[in-house]
C-alpha cells in the first residue's frame, strides 16, 4: 500500500503537464486554432528533436542545442553568482544590523520598484551588446529575492540563540557562521531558488539584444523569422533548464549545510 501511494505522489507533478498536452493535442486535431498560431505538437516533437539531435547546418537550427545551452548556462551562472555574492551578506546584515537596514532598505525598494526591461537602454549602453549586459540583468533581477529573503531570514533568529552562544563561549564571527546562518537558511535557500527562477527570466530579455547564442536569442530570431515551433521549443527548453537547475541548486545547498535540509 505504501509503494502505491508513494508511485501515485510522484505521478500528481505530471498531471497538469498532461492535461495540457492532451488538451493541445485536442485543439490541434480539431483546428481550433491556426497552425500558424499554435503548431500541432508533433511537429514541435519534430523540430526539438532536429534542435537537439539534429546535424548542424542541415536544416535551420539544427543541431544548435548545446552551444545555445551552454552560452545562457555561463550568463545565468555569472549573473547568479553575482547576486547570490552580494545578496546574501547584504541581507543579514540589513536583517541584524539596524544602521545596515536603514542604509539599504529605502534604496533597495526603490531600485526594486523599477522595471527590469528599463535598465535594458542603460545596461545597452554601458556594456553594449553581449554576455556583459545579460550578466548585469540577471544579476539585477536574481539580487532582490536573495537580499530580501536573507534579510527576512536573519531578523527573525530569536536573539537568545545568540546570547546563548555568546554564553558558551561563541564569538560574534563563530557566532554568525555557527547559530545566525543555519537558523536563517530556510529563508536563504527560498531566496537563491527565486533568484535563480528570475534569472533565467531575464536571461531571455538580456538574450534579446541581438546576441548570436543562447536560447533567448534563439526564440527572438525564430519570432522574425515566423518559426513559431522553433519559439514552443526554445520556451520548452529554459523550462526544462530552470526546473533541472532548481533541482540541482536545491540538492547542492542540502548537500553543502545541514541547515538547508529543514527548506524541505
Amino acid at each position: 500500500m505504501e509503494k502505491s501511494n508513494a508511485g501515485g505522489r510522484r505521478l500528481i507533478p505530471w498531471i497538469i503537464p498532461a492535461a495540457c498536452i492532451t488538451g493541445w493535442f485536442f485543439i490541434s486535431e480539431t483546428d481550433r486554432i491556426p497552425a500558424y498560431l499554435l503548431p500541432h505538437p508533433k511537429d514541435i516533437a519534430r523540430s526539438a528533436y532536429a534542435y537537439i539531435l539534429g546535424t548542424a547546418g542541415s536544416t535551420p537550427y539544427a543541431g544548435r542545442f548545446l552551444t545555445d545551452t551552454a552560452a545562457s548556462l555561463g550568463r545565468v551562472a555569472l549573473g547568479f553568482l553575482i547576486a547570490a555574492l552580494a545578496g546574501v551578506p547584504l541581507g543579514i546584515l540589513s536583517g541584524r544590523v539596524a544602521v545596515f537596514r536603514q542604509l539599504l532598505s529605502g534604496s533597495v525598494n526603490a531600485v526594486r520598484a523599477v522595471p527590469g526591461i528599463s535598465w535594458l537602454p542603460l545596461a545597452l549602453v554601458w556594456f553594449g551588446i553581449g554576455m556583459k549586459t545579460t550578466i548585469f540583468l540577471v544579476a539585477l533581477a536574481a539580487f532582490f529575492p536573495i537580499y530580501l529573503n536573507a534579510a527576512t531570514g536573519a531578523r527573525q533568529v530569536d536573539i537568545l540563540l545568540l546570547q546563548a552562544g555568546a554564553m558558551m563561549g561563541t564569538g560574534r564571527i563563530r557566532g554568525v557562521f555557527a547559530i545566525l546562518i543555519p537558523a536563517a537558511m530556510p529563508h536563504i535557500v527560498t531566496g537563491l531558488r527565486l533568484g535563480l527562477g528570475v534569472s533565467w527570466a531575464y536571461l531571455v530579455l538580456g538574450e534579446l539584444t541581438g546576441v548570436p547564442y543562447g536560447l533567448g536569442a534563439v526564440i527572438m530570431d525564430a519570432r522574425m523569422l515566423g518559426r513559431i515551433d522553433i519559439v514552443i521549443v526554445g520556451i520548452i527548453v529554459i523550462a526544462v533548464m530552470g526546473q533541472a537547475s532548481d533541482r540541482m541548486l536545491d540538492c547542492l545547498l542540502k548537500l553543502s549545510f545541514k541547515s538547508a535540509r529543514r527548506s524541505g
